[in-house]
């Protein structure tokens, strides 16, 4: 059954996952900063969509289909290693004029599902969902119900944290000096690179 106590470890576990700097919370501070707080709140709008079906995959214990489809994770991991370094690589390159243009193209998928895709392949997150909250699934009781209410709680702090960051990047992206801008721009270029290449350290394992 849901437990009290375990809603209150895995919130306060959720708050200090989400509140550290990783793939993620970086490109929410850099498009919140070039793009306004909206470009941030859809960024947190399609990593939710990311979280909702990492939730379900623990929920409805897909781990078989997992193994079977091995190799097709692990082009997926590959891809998505390969896309944290190239959103690091121009945002390393950047001299942080950009987030003083008034009209800020978004990225070609869009800032929505640049954040689905970020999440999706974000090592934190899965190592999160897949290792850490079935330590508190009672299996005597409704399985996929505790994996949703878990995951869920995860959801809510998360949504909740990275709406502040999207808020005060935003906010700060018209006030900062353009120095500063080009320091936490080549900041969270720098933790996008070290994520893609975690990434791809991990998919040779």
């Amino acid at each position: 059954m849901v437990s009290l106590a375990s809603i209150l470890t895995i919130a306060i576990a959720s708050a200090v996952v989400a509140i550290v700097p990783g793939p993620s919370v970086s490109l929410i501070i850099a498009n919140s900063i070039r793009g306004s707080s909206r470009a941030g709140l859809l960024n947190i709008a399609g990593i939710q969509l990311g979280l909702i079906l990492m939730i379900l995959v623990v929920a409805l214990g897909i781990e078989g289909v997992m193994t079977v489809m091995a190799d097709w994770f692990f082009a997926i991991k590959l891809i998505g290693a390969a896309y944290l370094i190239y959103i690091g690589v121009k945002m390393l390159r950047s001299d942080g004029s950009f987030a003083q243009e008034k009209n800020v193209k978004p990225p070609k998928i869009g800032y929505f599902w640049q954040g689905f895709f970020v999440l999706i392949v974000n090592p934190k997150a899965l190592l999160f969902f897949g290792a850490f909250i079935p330590q508190f699934i009672d299996t005597s009781g409704n399985v996929f119900i505790q994996s949703v209410v878990y995951g869920g709680v995860f959801m809510v702090v998360a949504g909740i944290l990275d709406s502040m960051y999207a808020f005060l990047a935003g906010r700060a992206g018209s006030m900062i000096s353009k120095n500063r801008i080009l320091y936490a721009e080549r900041s969270g270029g720098a933790m996008m690179v070290l994520g893609g290449l975690w990434m791809a350290g991990l998919s040779k394992n």
